[in-house]
């Protein structure tokens, strides 16, 4: 379900500005929310769109993103994935039950959840993550991974950030908005109904009464002022520290009104969230529905809020490294590092209260860990932990690319194979990801949140010995020249390799005459399971059952 409600305090965000006016503004949170649902108590339901609405808009930001023009871009999403629908279910019915293969396990999980069952005043309660996306990303970006958490019993609450790093997002506002007070900022009124960019500004409010549209805003991605290439590893000015922390310091405004938001429902208050609602027929970007058919009486004390996990991929995972700083919130117990862009991240302070003192994974992409700058980066957020007595590990996942972790990776796999050199199975980088993940939060979090989980367990991070030095397993076969770090791979012999990997996948295509067997060989090397991640730092098995016996 899609929730965006107005934020306790509207207000501009940061001392950063443009022509003299405030550059972020906080005036609504927006954030879709993955959960598991029981689909046989929810007919009717229809599945949600990938590409955030109104979509062909959405698709000249992406190209505005990319500076390409927006003709070609949205004709070539036309004709991929501007109709492509999310394997999950708008608003249906939150799951009231355990699974039946947990309740047929013969195991002591199996014999509890049964006793619960019969129980009719026994409801499943579930753990909550908190993501945040990367540069150009949106809530709906991430959707395996957050839709793959949700199948295990997770409420994943991916927010779509305002604060100038997405392609492009449309804040809803409420009809009685004072127009004047966000006009403060860079926003502008327009009467126009494009939602185009217009006298460089970045963002704008537009009304659209003539359409039974609220008035709203556009907020585009925000260029850093004359620095437009500061996400690039030879950029000789680095990286825009004034911006990106700016934009940190907006996104954990977000996340704190997102827990607000999940206590009222959790508290029982989700109709009140209901009729606070901008994501309803009549406002911009918003399916008709609304959030008709959610029974907020099932939400009600549904969600673990103590110990919340944050995740975030890239831009997203240095917000969680300074979230993960931030003492003063106790709701939250761990965070999950998704190919951190580690440049972006503000340096640790020097007392206790700011730096990293709570249990982390960093997990990152092969392309990323030749990047020597951001490994180093990665290595001193481990160290905090670690340096606090937290639980830390820190792992890579062999022939990825930086967006093996995103949709693009599922959606357009031969395009990543093709100009990113990824080698890795892009079903199998999400599968190694979120399993990583599970493994993790069960080492972590509390027995009350994972007593009755049958999460996926390869034994990855318990399998792993503690390298003497997190260089120590990096290995260069794949590392690219120095104009491509960070973007892409280097496949030695890559005809040879192609022409081989073809030959596999049509043989195995006669062999095995089923389509999900031979997605598994969509990768162009068959890593073994000691090849396909590397650990450069985890705590020794000892520290590990220490923790474990403690909590």
């Amino acid at each position: 379900m899609d929730i965006e409600v107005p934020v306790r305090e509207p207000r501009p965000v940061s001392n950063l500005r443009r022509c003299g006016k405030p550059v972020l503004r906080l005036d609504t949170i927006l954030m879709g929310i993955y959960y598991p649902c029981d689909l046989q108590a929810s007919p009717g339901a229809h599945r949600v769109d990938w590409m955030p609405r109104p979509r062909v808009a959405t698709a000249k930001g992406y190209a505005k993103y990319l500076n390409i023009p927006a003709l070609p871009v949205t004709a070539y999403l036309a004709c991929t994935s501007l109709f492509t629908k999310l394997p999950a279910f708008r608003n249906a019915k939150l799951a009231a039950h355990w699974p039946e293969g947990m309740c047929k396990d013969s195991g002591p999980t199996g014999q509890t959840a049964r006793e619960e069952e019969q129980d009719p005043t026994s409801r499943p309660k579930f753990p909550v993550i908190i993501f945040s996306h990367g540069l150009g990303g949106s809530r709906l970006c991430y959707s395996s991974i957050c839709g793959e958490l949700a199948s295990f019993g997770f409420v994943v609450v991916a927010i779509e950030h305002r604060d100038g790093s997405g392609a492009r997002t449309y804040v809803s506002l409420p009809g009685n908005v004072e127009a004047a007070a966000i006009e403060l900022s860079t926003a502008e009124i327009h009467t126009n109904n494009d939602g185009d960019e217009k006298d460089g500004k970045d963002k704008k409010v537009q009304r659209r009464r003539q359409d039974g549209l609220n008035p709203y805003y556009v907020v585009d991605y925000i260029l850093p002022k004359d620095n437009a290439q500061d996400t690039r590893p030879h950029n000789s000015r680095g990286v825009d520290h004034t911006l990106r922390s700016a934009q940190i310091v907006l996104r954990q405004e977000e996340i704190k009104e997102a827990y607000y938001i999940l206590d009222l429902i959790n508290s029982g208050h989700g109709d009140d969230v209901a009729a606070m609602n901008l994501r309803k027929k009549g406002n911009v970007g918003s399916s008709s529905i609304g959030l008709k058919g959610i029974n907020w009486d099932d939400w009600k004390d549904s969600m673990f809020l103590n110990n919340v996990t944050m995740m975030g991929h890239s831009f997203g995972g240095a917000t969680t490294v300074q979230t993960c700083r931030d003492d003063s919130l106790e709701w939250l117990g761990q965070g999950v590092i998704l190919d951190a862009w580690g440049q972006a991240t503000p340096p640790a302070g020097e007392t206790r209260k700011e730096r990293v003192t709570k249990p982390l994974i960093s997990i990152s992409s092969e392309a990323f860990m030749h990047w020597k700058d951001n490994f180093d980066k990665v290595v001193e957020f481990s160290n905090e932990a670690r340096e606090s007595g937290a639980l830390c590990w820190m792992l890579t996942i062999v022939g990825s690319t930086h967006l093996a972790m995103t949709d693009l990776a599922i959606l357009y796999p031969q395009w990543m194979s093709i100009f990113m050199k990824s080698m890795v199975n892009p079903t199998r980088a999400i599968s190694l990801t979120v399993t990583a993940s599970l493994e993790f939060l069960k080492i972590i979090l509390p027995p009350e949140q994972t007593k009755y989980n049958m999460w996926a367990d390869e034994q990855l991070l318990k399998s792993a010995e503690p390298p003497s030095d997190p260089t120590e397993v990096l290995r260069t076969d794949h590392a690219p020249d120095p104009k491509w770090v960070a973007v892409r791979l280097k496949i030695p012999n890559e005809l040879s390799v192609r022409f081989k990997a073809w030959l596999r996948r049509t043989w195995r295509l006669i062999i095995c005459a089923g389509r999900e067997a031979v997605e598994l060989t969509h990768g162009l090397y068959d890593f073994g399971e000691q090849e396909e991640i590397w650990t450069h730092i985890c705590p020794t098995h000892e520290a590990v059952e220490a923790h474990m016996n403690q909590v």
